[in-house]
């Protein structure tokens, strides 16, 4: 396995594993009833591919696997650059659903890198990717400068939420983000990665 900055070319790879990080009864809610998955996911390599977007692939980590092919992906970026790179989804989505999501609150905040999306491809699970991705996010982070790490776990995926707290994030508050009840977890430290 080896892990890497994504390239634009592997927006198709990229944008369905997103969509099972949020869970596809979100990526609907956000679709709406008169549009399919399928039309959220076309939206979501749209994103995917965008230099200035929260999904771009330029704040994405692949794992790939032996032959090349994305296994898992960690999106992360600066969370005081949300709502610049949140526009990107604004406007797909009142373009292609008709829905303003201009309003939608915000689930993270200047000071804390957040790290967006995390998901392996079901053939790659139980391999330790999504703890590898993690890792080197967090590293990234420090790179760049942040003290703090954040992401939302939704308050159903007890799994998730453990693999989290494995790696030292720490319980912040709760929120509601997607229709779905979630807790912000945060990673504070000095980084000894």
């Amino acid at each position: 396995m080896k892990i890497t900055n994504a390239n634009r070319h592997q927006a198709p790879e990229i944008a369905p594993l997103i969509m099972a990080a949020m869970n596809h009864e979100c990526c609907q809610n956000f679709a709406g009833a008169n549009h399919s998955l399928e039309e959220f996911e076309q939206v979501m390599t749209q994103l995917v591919g965008m230099d200035n977007s929260q999904y771009s692939y330029q704040n994405t980590l692949v794992a790939l696997d032996d032959k090349g092919r994305v296994a898992g992906i960690c999106v992360g970026y600066d969370g005081a650059r949300l709502h610049e790179l949140r526009e990107a989804f604004i406007k797909l989505a009142r373009d292609t659903f008709h829905i303003d999501y201009s309003s939608m609150d915000d689930e993270t905040t200047a000071g804390e890198f957040y790290i967006d999306s995390v998901a392996v491809r079901p053939d790659c699970r139980h391999q330790g990717i999504a703890t590898a991705l993690m890792k080197e996010t967090l590293h990234k982070a420090s790179e760049k400068g942040f003290r703090r790490v954040g992401l939302l776990v939704d308050k159903g995926n007890p799994k998730a939420e453990q693999l989290y707290t494995s790696l030292g994030f720490i319980y912040h508050n709760d929120t509601f983000w997607g229709g779905h009840p979630m807790k912000h977890l945060q990673y504070i430290t000095n980084f000894d990665f």
